[in-house]
């Protein structure tokens, strides 16, 4: 072994460069949304499958990866990881319809669920326990920066370039992170016999694949029949079914995938939903002020990702203020306080949200749902494994980063299904009103005319079919009072859409009046909190 290879701080960079890319490709595709929706002419619901078959992918077999990183070794499912990734950013910048984009960025979350899990192990093995605490530090703050930074570095990536450079930039990053594993991590094989219950990984993924597919796919087909044989509701069903299969299975399968004493722990339970339900609050504000500040505020992508990037920084300064409170006066009460400002923060946005609002008329409410989440995110750790049994730490920490990673997966299918059913309702509505500005006999032409450029978000003046016998002057006035409609209409369903995000966080908070105080003496140790983050 080199004297490069083996260094603790050489190898938390690689990793650190690994995962960073893993946690921005979660974020990262949806300033793009309007560009490829435009050039590849695809529909919301196929845009949609471009975000949630990475999180799917990432969400389903991340514990399956943790278990292959014990059977082959972290390095070589690290590196095997690595490559995917790379081979299949290429390949979704290369992508000319919308289904091979949607498989490329499957298989770039297979990359990615194979190597998240072993920045982890090799982490807590090259560092000795008492040395995990900067180390922690910085892998907490890459995954953080990561997340919220992805707007607006896809923002500068798109104005630059095109929604390929989104991708492409993966390309040589990856090629330099494998080639920097290759050289400087050491071989960190335990020898470990560990079986993988392959029908755990089998019935989970179908599970999610049925649920995800019905809550996408749902406002398409009017939440009804798809075929002759198959409806929305008997996919959701079957979805449920399978679900309850699976963890059956894992009660009484030797090695599980997910074992489930973990969750008889009030601490864990709890903060397992606080983790999905903040971050269904962070992917349903990204999804919708992303598509609010280019399609109705007419942003280019790189001025929307700076007007969203005070979320970001206020996030990563407040977490070593929120430490600190989180030692004074303990994590229980910094968490109630995120989770009592974050759904504020959501409010505040969808009512200061207008058609006619500035690049920086949300910086206020922006910033403090950046310092809410870190409130929210900060505590969960350590009140998540405070009364976690020593023998289920391990299996602990890889549930609890699944449930983070299904809580985004949750949030993109039910976030979409939500902003497509308020959209069409309060499109017909806002077009019946723009319409009273016409002439009478083109009234209900207008109102059709709208009501059929409108399969989704992707609906817009542009794609107006008027009828044949309007042209001239009235043609135009119809142009534009159909733009009014669109965005009228997109501003009332993202309020619904924040609306029900803050729903969601403000149960999260009256659930976690159940926690208790962390005890002290019961503190997770460094290697537990890291593989934590």
């Amino acid at each position: 072994m080199s004297q490069r290879q083996g260094n603790p701080w050489i190898i938390m960079v690689t990793l650190c460069i690994g995962f960073f890319m893993t946690i921005l490709d979660t974020t990262i595709v949806n300033i793009a949304i309007p560009d490829i929706l435009q050039d590849l002419d695809a529909t919301i619901s196929e845009v949609l499958w471009v975000m949630s078959a990475y999180i799917l992918a990432v969400a389903v077999l991340v514990i399956t990866a943790g278990r292959l990183g014990d059977i082959v070794g972290p390095r070589t499912v690290f590196i095997a990881g690595m490559i995917v990734f790379t081979v299949a950013s290429a390949i979704c910048g290369a992508a000319q319809e919308p289904w091979q984009l949607i498989a490329a960025r499957a298989a770039q979350g297979v990359g990615a669920a194979l190597i998240t899990p072993q920045t982890l192990t090799i982490l807590t093995a090259v560092f000795p326990p008492e040395k995990r605490g900067l180390p922690s530090a910085v892998w907490g703050i890459t995954a953080g920066v990561a997340g919220l930074a992805g707007p607006t570095l896809g923002g500068l990536l798109v104005a630059e370039g095109t929604w390929r450079w989104v991708f492409y930039v993966n390309v040589p990053i990856g090629i330099v992170t494998i080639i920097m594993a290759l050289t400087l991590i050491p071989n960190l094989r335990q020898g470990k016999r560990v079986r993988l219950d392959l029908p755990g990984v089998i019935l989970a993924s179908a599970a999610l694949g049925a649920i995800t597919y019905a809550l996408l796919e749902g406002d398409r087909y009017g939440w009804g029949q798809i075929n002759s044989f198959l409806s929305i509701p008997l996919v959701f069903g079957i979805g449920l079914l399978l679900l309850v299969v699976f963890l059956m299975s894992q009660a009484r399968t030797r090695e599980p995938l997910l074992p489930l004493g973990i969750f008889k722990d009030r601490g864990f339970s709890l903060m397992s939903f606080v983790i999905v339900a903040v971050s269904f609050g962070m992917m349903g504000l990204s999804l919708t002020l992303t598509i609010y500040l280019q399609q109705v505020l007419g942003l280019s992508a790189l001025q929307a990702g700076l007007a969203l990037a005070p979320t970001a920084l206020s996030m990563m300064f407040a977490f070593p203020v929120v430490g600190l409170l989180i030692d004074k006066v303990g994590g229980k009460y910094v968490l109630l306080g995120g989770l009592a400002l974050y759904p504020v923060s959501l409010v505040l946005i969808g009512v200061m949200a207008r058609t006619d609002a500035g690049q920086w008329s949300l910086l206020a409410p922006l910033i403090l749902a950046g310092v809410s989440q870190a409130a929210a995110f900060a505590p969960t750790v350590t009140m998540a494994m405070q009364d976690v049994r020593t023998e289920f730490a391990g299996a602990a920490s890889g549930a609890f980063n699944a449930i983070r990673q299904i809580g985004f997966l949750i949030a993109v299918a039910a976030m979409g299904a939500v902003l497509q059913n308020r959209l069409t309702v309060e499109l017909h509505g806002e077009a019946e009103r723009q319409a009273a500005q016409l002439p009478a006999p083109y009234r209900d032409d207008f109102v059709d005319a709208v009501g059929s450029a409108s399969s989704g978000l992707e609906a817009g003046a542009a794609n107006l079919r008027l009828p044949s016998d309007v042209s001239g002057q009235l043609a135009q006035q119809m142009r534009d009072l159909a733009q009014v409609a669109f965005d009228q209409a997109f501003v009332g369903a993202l309020r619904w859409t924040l609306l029900v995000c803050a729903g969601v966080v403000i149960v999260a908070g009256l659930l976690s009046l159940a926690a208790k105080r962390p005890d002290p003496a019961k503190a997770p140790t460094a290697e537990e909190e890291l593989a934590l983050m």
